[in-house]
């Protein structure tokens, strides 16, 4: 006798709880490739120089230190995630792990609107950096005024999302190994630029730089007369913080910029749901050094790029020329003259070339660091997609992998919701706001993942027990509680600023409607596990055996 579940038919006594015995998944990355992921995530270009010039908003801090002090801060999140890695090297990553410790509802519920849903929401975020840090100037080094106010619009933003969205999805559907490869690509090549910039502030003075703006910025952004001056006295409101990168400023100014530290140094463990693809993935030590190393690495990097910025082009000019930016959009600055154009480093170190080659080569150099990036917008996604499926919970179909491993489904899950969410982000002011928490969403899905991390030893010792973690304790505490219950603090705190802090733009004060809206993505997805437990239960099966067993890879 045979019976049915979903399209499958298993003889009775072979019947499975999961889509089939085994994943399909393949094993293509090294520790390697996931720390050079990790580097990407946690990108100092990208992210890093983006969020960077919001430090303005908070002027009594030191946006050096905030980035030391979250960076050496977040070791611990590495070696939480690192800890559940080993413990349980699976696809699926915050889904697995939150579902078989604390159960099956709270891990889909947070895993899909922190992985699934709320990504969609990311990809006008990506197009954003993309247009601000590559396609403006580009086109403004090589004079292509058209190009550069066609993507400083709406319709740039949306342009500028499909590309980034089918970029994204294109090479994930190569497998995991051509990934790796043009990761490492990009990867290097980004490091070629990076160290260039580098060289260039180096062995060029203040001096130097003052000349070469008020030249160039002029050739290429159109300024005119003195605009190193000009910068620094119209962007004066809130930039108190620029008379010297080394202060340590006053420590509240320093605790408040740490929230939005976040998003760009949260991500060390964004590669953690694909580690049931990569070797050695239960080796803890290495998986430590992966997003460890990623994390500290990046942060020193910060560092160096901090102390050049102040020594060549001025810490004043820096935070003058971000808040002369922020405060044109917002309408508080006026006559700004690099006016709407985000003050991107990269391109203002280029300044201190002569000619458009060499300016755009540079900036060419280092949109690796962005193309390298764009895959995670929906990798690491797509394995939590995959991972509800073969858990039964999603429709089998997104369970299912090519030949090279690849969920093709779930791709098509991240997709193509992703263009119409970008849509009415670059054409509705309301939408944009109601978006605003995406960042929030996925710091409660790791804080569900830190709490199941807490309490794994005695919430489920067989498998804390027979896994590498058990030997590593701090005064007789497992390792793995001492640093999750470090990262739980961590995260309460900047999700209480979020929600109760109006500079952040996310608190309930005054954007109620993107946490109302968030709240309706948790009903949503709670309305999907809800529904898929009635229907698997029709169907003989019983969720809570599914999600207390641990699927073969």
């Amino acid at each position: 006798m045979a019976t049915t579940v979903g399209d499958v038919s298993y003889p009775r006594d072979e019947r499975t709880l999961f889509a089939r015995k085994a994943t399909g998944l393949v094993r293509g990355w090294s520790v390697r490739d996931g720390f050079i992921y990790a580097f990407f995530s946690i990108n100092l270009i990208t992210l890093g120089l983006f969020i960077f010039s919001y430090a303005v908003f908070i002027p009594d801090g030191s946006l050096m230190w905030a980035v030391i002090i979250s960076g050496a801060y977040l070791v611990l999140q590495a070696i939480t995630y690192a800890s559940l890695i080993a413990a349980m090297p699976r696809a699926g990553g915050d889904y697995i792990w939150i579902s078989r410790v604390l159960g099956g509802g709270i891990g889909f519920v947070l895993a899909a609107c922190g992985w699934w849903f709320i990504l969609w929401h990311w990809v006008p975020i990506y197009a954003n950096i993309l247009n601000v840090e590559v396609f403006v100037p580009l086109g403004a080094i090589v004079g292509a005024d058209g190009w550069v106010s066609f993507f400083t619009q709406p319709k740039g933003l949306f342009t500028a999302s499909i590309i980034t969205a089918i970029l994204a999805s294109t090479v994930i559907s190569l497998g995991m190994r051509v990934y790796a490869r043009i990761q490492k690509f990009c990867f290097y090549g980004g490091l070629v630029g990076l160290a260039f910039m580098f060289v260039l502030l180096l062995i060029n003075s203040k001096t130097d730089f003052i000349s070469a703006f008020n030249t160039q910025a002029g050739d290429v952004l159109g300024t005119s007369g003195n605009a190193y001056d000009a910068t620094v006295k119209t962007g004066t409101v809130g930039t108190d913080a620029g008379s010297s990168v080394a202060t340590f400023g006053a420590a509240k100014g320093v605790f408040l910029l740490i929230p939005f530290m976040l998003f760009f140094n949260l991500w060390s463990n964004w590669g953690a749901t694909l580690y049931g693809e990569v070797r050695g993935a239960s080796d803890f030590r290495k998986n430590v050094y992966a997003m460890g190393g990623a994390l500290l690495a990046t942060t020193g990097l910060a560092v160096v790029m901090f102390l050049l910025i102040a020594k060549t082009m001025g810490w004043e000019f820096y935070n003058a020329a971000n808040n002369g930016y922020w405060g044109t959009i917002y309408a508080y600055v006026e006559g700004a003259p690099m006016g709407s154009t985000f003050p991107y480093p990269g391109m203002l170190a280029s300044f201190l070339m002569g000619g458009a080659f060499w300016q755009f080569l540079l900036v060419s150099l280092l949109s690796l660091w962005f193309f390298g990036w764009v895959g995670t917008v929906f990798l690491s996604s797509t394995r939590v997609v995959f991972a509800a499926a073969f858990d039964r919970v999603l429709p089998e179909a997104a369970a299912k992998v090519t030949r090279n491993g690849v969920p093709i489904v779930a791709i098509a899950l991240m997709l193509i919701p992703s263009i119409p969410i970008a849509y009415f982000y670059a054409y509705n002011s309301s939408f944009f706001d109601w978006t605003l928490a995406a960042t929030e969403v996925i710091a409660i899905t790791f804080a569900g993942s830190a709490i199941a991390a807490l309490i794994l030893p005695w919430r489920k010792p067989e498998i804390y027990n027979a896994s590498p973690i058990a030997r590593y304790k701090i005064a007789g505490i497992p390792l793995i509680t001492v640093a999750a219950g470090g990262f739980l603090i961590l995260l309460g705190f900047a999700v209480y600023e979020w929600l109760t802090n109006t500079i952040y733009g996310i608190d309930y004060h005054l954007h109620r409607g993107s946490i109302w809206y968030m709240l309706v993505l948790y009903g949503i997805a709670l309305g999907i596990y809800l529904g898929s437990r009635i229907y698997r239960r029709s169907q003989g099966i019983d969720m809570r055996m599914v999600h207390s067993e641990i699927p073969v890879e």
